[in-house]
């Protein structure tokens, strides 16, 4: 029997972060994976609960949660209700929020303590993804779907003169049409921070078997993205998904009880990756 479980814990700056762990009930002590969204991305955003569903009915326990600051609340979980929180979110806020995730599965104080995990990141959560599974040897293995090289390719670069003298920068969220405010500090947390937010150098240094997912015909973020990526890391096993676009063909919201043909490759290649020996 599939069971989901919720939780919500605090993150960075003690602003809670909202989770939930899907399982199999004959399966308690399964491997865990961990997936980390991405920009403008939630937990529960279009097809993430059936890949939860996916994962749990093939062998693990699959935990996926809102990032601090990514402007959902715990009383709105779909929707970006704290712009305020949004526009003061910054790569190292996220790397905090992710090292307290492990720490909540890896202490064995609410659940089933294990000693290490599966991470898999997405886009923007993929970077982040990268950076902590250098960090971290608690990672066991690491999956990035459509992943960035680079947190400055997330916007244009000759908009940070102007995005530094206002202070602030507007991004359209094309789905809901909301503009999403983001912060200077954004770029001051690069400018501090260079060789820890540096993706590729942290590509370099990954020592765990790692797979890179990205789909042909992403347009969000170029294939090329996934080839800096491989080339950082010789290691590292990429694999390109015909028709796969930046979200595998998955779209919010999503009506359908069974994944989309190229989401359904990535899972079936992620599972057969974590489950070799």
């Amino acid at each position: 029997m599939i069971k989901k479980e919720n939780y919500n814990i605090p993150g960075a700056k003690g602003r809670g972060m909202l989770m939930d762990i899907t399982y199999d009930t004959r399966h308690k002590d399964a491997p865990v994976v961990i997936f980390a969204h991405g920009f403008k991305g939630f937990k529960d955003w279009g097809t993430h609960n059936l890949v939860a569903n996916y994962f749990a009915e093939h062998g693990f326990r699959y935990l996926k949660f809102n990032f601090s600051h990514n402007g959902t609340t715990a009383d709105k979980p779909i929707d970006f209700a704290d712009l305020i929180a949004f526009s003061d979110n910054t790569f190292s806020i996220e790397l905090e929020d992710l090292h307290d995730v492990i720490d909540f599965v890896c202490n064995g104080s609410s659940m089933p303590s294990v000693k290490s995990v599966y991470l898999i990141g997405h886009s923007m959560g993929g970077g982040i993804s990268i950076i902590q599974t250098a960090e971290d040897s608690r990672i066991k293995k690491l999956v990035t779907m459509a992943s960035i090289s680079g947190f400055g390719n997330l916007w244009p670069k000759e908009a940070e003169e102007q995005w530094r003298l206002q202070g602030i920068m507007y991004m359209l969220n094309k789905r809901t049409g909301q503009e999403m405010p983001l912060k200077a500090s954004l770029l001051d947390d690069l400018k501090n921070n260079p060789g820890r937010l540096d993706i590729l150098a942290k590509a370099a240094q990954i020592k765990q078997p790692w797979l890179i997912v990205q789909g042909d015909e992403d347009t969000t973020v170029p294939l090329s993205h996934a080839k800096e990526l491989a080339e950082a890391n010789k290691h590292a096993k990429l694999s390109v998904i015909k028709g796969g676009d930046h979200t595998f063909s998955a779209t919010h919201p999503y009506a359908k009880d069974t994944l989309p043909a190229e989401l359904l490759e990535f899972c079936d290649q992620s599972i057969a990756f974590l489950k070799k020996k």
